[in-house]
């Protein structure tokens, strides 16, 4: 159950930012083996002067159509599930017009006891929700 946030610059249509959101879906499902269904993006969008994304002295430049993602999840996943996952995105966007200088990932893991999905309830230690953590570990 990945949490996903995107941030992007003001500007885009409403379809825009859809695709966008659809295509990194699509490859969370893809490499992390979550059901489609198992979807939760909170997309925000900033003022230009609101996201400061330089390039960490990787010697590129990004535009005004960079994404910012941060993917929220339980802890688990090898580090070779983490670049898949990162480059599956980078492609799916890139069909959808983001550029690879563009995309920019913060993946952050946490525990079952780090989620409730309604009612005050921690779902996965109470046994309501199995536990993922072994899809898409290796």
């Amino acid at each position: 159950m990945p949490l996903v946030r995107i941030d992007l610059v003001k500007g885009h249509s409403d379809a825009q930012i859809r695709a966008i959101a659809d295509a990194i879906h699509a490859a969370v499902v893809e490499v992390l083996t979550v059901p489609k269904r198992d979807r939760f993006q909170i997309i925000t969008e900033h003022e230009a002067s609101r996201i400061i994304a330089l390039d960490a002295g990787l010697g590129f430049e990004r535009s005004d159509d960079l994404v910012v993602i941060q993917i929220i999840t339980q802890t688990g996943r090898s580090t070779a599930v983490k670049q898949r996952l990162y480059a599956a995105i980078a492609a799916s966007l890139a069909n959808v017009g983001v550029a690879g200088q563009d995309v920019f990932i913060g993946y952050v893991e946490n525990t079952p006891e780090d989620w409730s999905f309604g009612f005050g309830r921690a779902q996965y230690i109470e046994g309501d929700l199995g536990i993922p953590a072994a899809a898409g570990a290796s």
